[in-house]
């Protein structure tokens, strides 16, 4: 009986082509209902004289079967790993395929520097939600239902009381709520206005400005603005503040550079006079601390905010700020 189970393990052992077929022979042989399994347990009905002899040769054959599959399996998955590595062959020598730089937009640039430049002054980094309320992005600012500056901001609402943000703001309010003076930081990000044209667009992004303490006065606002944008277009550039009017502060000015189109001269971009607004800013107005608990007795601070689409048609003497949402590789490899 052995002697057929052995020659008949061999014949098909030698036709086993890869390790699914030698994991089936496997299982007929050896498994828990296997020629050589039911053999040991069929031990039991023979005499007890011919128990050892049997019980030898079908222990000798169940080792013989073990190291041949074994055997077989070692060079089964050899063949496999070559073939592999024959049909998966990688020539290193060939020449690889060129993947250009990446490189940021040039909006996130300037937002990357004018961001590195206010930090560098101490200034940290606030965010808030793009889809604001109306109490955040208007009456906490001091600008109440009918306030005639609600017209200026052309706003996305999405219902009576939820809106996309017009400005970067709302986030002034949200941080003072939740923190104490002092504060020093800025909030940039995206906003959202019903406009568009040649220097317009409905999205563009902010940034804004604030710092509250005790004893903070204009002299501070004219330093830290006029320290960035020196940073930012150069250390020979002129600037200047004039009288303006925003709701949320008091006194309100806007700031200018001279023109970096023309160097002061005069053109088309400047309108002949030789400067550009670049700038919102003001000290916060009192109304705006009792909306948040602080008190205007105690704590004074200054605001501001810019337009980065602006600031980056200037520096890069961009004429269409459309030019930035079209995704023209010929005209962001520029940057």
């Amino acid at each position: 009986m052995t002697d057929q189970i052995r020659d008949l393990f061999f014949e098909e052992i030698s036709s086993a082509a890869d390790i699914a077929a030698l994991e089936r022979l496997r299982v007929k042989y050896l498994g828990k209902k296997g020629l050589i399994t039911e053999g040991l347990k069929g031990l039991s009905s023979l005499s007890p004289e011919q128990r050892p002899t049997v019980g030898k040769r079908l222990n000798e054959l169940k080792r013989l079967i073990e190291e041949n599959i074994a055997n077989k399996g070692t060079l089964l998955r050899q063949k496999e790993i070559e073939s592999r590595l024959a049909k998966e062959y990688l020539d290193i020598t060939v020449p690889g395929k060129y993947i250009p730089r990446g490189r940021f937009h040039p909006i996130n640039q300037v937002l990357r520097e004018i961001t590195e430049i206010f930090t560098a002054m101490g200034f940290d980094v606030e965010e808030g939600p793009e889809v604001e309320l109306d109490y955040y992005n208007f009456e906490a600012l001091n600008i109440p239902k009918d306030h005639p500056a609600r017209d200026m901001q052309d706003t996305f609402y999405v219902s009576d009381e939820v809106l996309l943000r017009t400005q970067t703001s709302p986030v002034q309010i949200r941080v003072m709520e939740r923190k104490r003076p002092p504060l020093r930081f800025i909030s940039p990000g995206k906003v959202y206005r019903c406009d568009s044209d040649v220097s317009h667009t409905p999205m563009f992004h902010q940034v804004e400005g604030l710092m509250v303490d005790r004893n903070i006065s204009f002299s501070h606002l004219k330093g830290v603005l006029e320290t960035f944008l020196k940073e930012l277009f150069g250390h020979s550039v002129g600037v200047r503040f004039r009288p303006s009017f925003f709701p949320f502060t008091e006194p309100s000015a806007e700031i200018d550079i001279g023109c970096i189109m023309c160097g002061s001269r005069g053109c088309r971009v400047c309108k002949d006079t030789g400067w550009l607004e670049v700038l919102g800013a003001g000290m916060v107005h009192p109304k705006v601390f009792e909306n948040v608990g602080y008190d205007p007795s105690l704590y004074t601070g200054f605001a501001f905010g810019m337009g980065v689409e602006r600031l980056a048609m200037l520096k890069y003497s961009i004429t269409d700020i459309r030019l930035f949402f079209e995704n023209d590789l010929r005209f962001l490899r520029q940057f």
